[in-house]
């Protein structure tokens, strides 16, 4: 459990511990859990807190919540980490929480981490949290279906912690400016560029934000009436990347993604994983970028070469699994492949075309032949009536029409002459060929 020192000190604390939210209306971000009017608000006003599970990327609240709850519903608050503790801890803790409930406490066990546990230590809690011993708030960055005990998770309800805004990170940047428990006792001149631009970096991460702004300001230039000065350089110092300066939101986000889009469509791989390197360097969410390369497999490669979505698709799903700093090499390798394939905007062009038709000739029918007749009533209106089977024949097709009858002839797919598309190309000749000759 934590206690604090008679001695301690709070101002040699981190600004992220200084600032701490010490109630659900100085707690910044979650709104969809907290929020006025939402489940997990009602349940800590009302003080019927049972064991729950927080899952969610790190500094994003989970602790900070979980002590908030503490604090709210008047119980014994003690922090347990799977990391460093094994089951002699745990039923130490254990037979401290069921004494606690003689006495009529509550005790919120909050296990950062609880992932790290394996079977016999989640076990462990197990009948303390059916019996009431203990309120069990567990955080995880992992996906608890698979990293929590199917047992424990049944007893526990799930609640998913999202990233935190831009927005969010701004408000608390600008709090901890103000706030005495922050630098509130000083004079700090910085623009609010720059809170947004730490804000951008931080990437959703509370904790990456304030020590970000701790550190430039502790770093920023001090003149003779003490007054904090921050600056550009002093800011590129303390985030080491010139190229953070830049609005995911704003123009430079849209002309950057574009830059690598048409160096990728230029078959320039130079170009495109500098493009690469300025997005992620900045603090773009890998995951963002993985889905603009998945489009561009489609758009602008296609059949000429069917495995660009296949690498496309691989990107995304290792950006996923492990995130920066080591997703980059995934990104680049997709990145440069998509820049040497062959390219063909075929795929973008037939939509586009069938798109077109659709929206003006709305209300064509489906030809009957090729309806679904389930019912008796469908097959006496002739639903399904001359569907021929492709399987059934030699060719494995017909010549069955399936276009509406005012879009018979319409060609949307036109492949062109580039890479595996060549095939595909003579393939479609032969097949619109053998239509018309039957």
């Amino acid at each position: 459990m934590e206690q604090k020192s008679l001695f301690e000190d709070e101002t040699n604390q981190p600004l992220a511990s200084r600032l701490r939210p010490k109630n659900l209306d100085e707690f910044v971000g979650q709104q969809h859990l907290i929020g006025e009017g939402k489940v997990l608000r009602k349940l800590i006003e009302s003080d019927k807190i049972s064991s729950i599970i927080f899952w969610g990327n790190p500094g994003i609240g989970k602790t900070t919540l979980a002590q908030i709850i503490a604090n709210k519903t008047n119980s014994e608050f003690i922090n347990f980490s799977a990391v460093t503790s094994g089951i002699k801890e745990i039923k130490a803790v254990m037979a401290q929480a069921e004494n606690n409930r003689k006495l009529g406490q509550k005790t919120i066990v909050f296990v950062d981490e609880i992932h790290r546990f394996n079977k016999a230590q989640q076990d462990a809690f197990l009948p303390y949290v059916e019996k009431g011993s203990i309120i069990l708030i567990g955080a995880t960055t992992e996906n608890p279906s698979f990293e929590i005990n199917s047992a424990l998770l049944s007893r526990c309800k799930v609640f998913v912690f999202k990233p935190l805004e831009t927005d969010d990170l701004v408000t608390l940047l600008k709090r901890a400016i103000t706030d005495k428990r922050g630098f509130g006792n000083e004079k700090i001149n910085m623009e609010d560029d720059f809170i947004r631009i730490i804000a951008e970096f931080a990437n959703g991460d509370a904790r990456t934000a304030l020590s970000t702004l701790e550190m430039v300001i502790l770093n920023g230039d001090v003149d003779d009436n003490g007054e904090i000065t921050i600056t550009k350089e002093t800011l590129e110092q303390c985030i080491s990347k010139k190229s953070l300066l830049y609005d995911k939101n704003g123009e430079e986000h849209y002309n950057i993604i574009s830059a690598l889009h048409k160096s990728m469509r230029n078959s320039d791989p130079d170009a495109a994983v500098y493009w690469l390197a300025r997005m992620l360097e900045a603090g773009e969410d890998p995951l963002y970028v993985a889905r603009r390369v998945t489009r561009f497999a489609a758009e602008d490669i296609g059949l000429a070469d069917p495995h660009a979505l296949q690498i496309a698709v691989a990107a995304y799903q290792a950006c996923h699994f492990i995130g920066m700093p080591e997703c980059t090499v995934h990104l680049t390798e997709a990145v440069i492949y998509m820049s040497m394939a062959p390219k063909s905007n075929a795929m973008d062009v037939a939509y586009m075309l069938a798109r077109r038709d659709a929206k003006e000739h709305i209300a064509e029918p489906v030809p009957l032949q090729i309806r679904n007749a389930p019912t008796k009533l469908m097959k006496e209106l002739n639903y399904g009536k001359g569907y021929k089977f492709a399987h059934d024949y030699e060719e494995k097709m017909t010549s069955m029409q399936c276009l509406p009858d005012s879009l018979i002839g319409r060609e949307y797919y036109k492949p062109t002459e580039q890479g595996m598309e060549t095939k595909y190309k003579t393939k479609l000749e032969q097949i619109k060929e053998w239509k018309r000759t039957h």
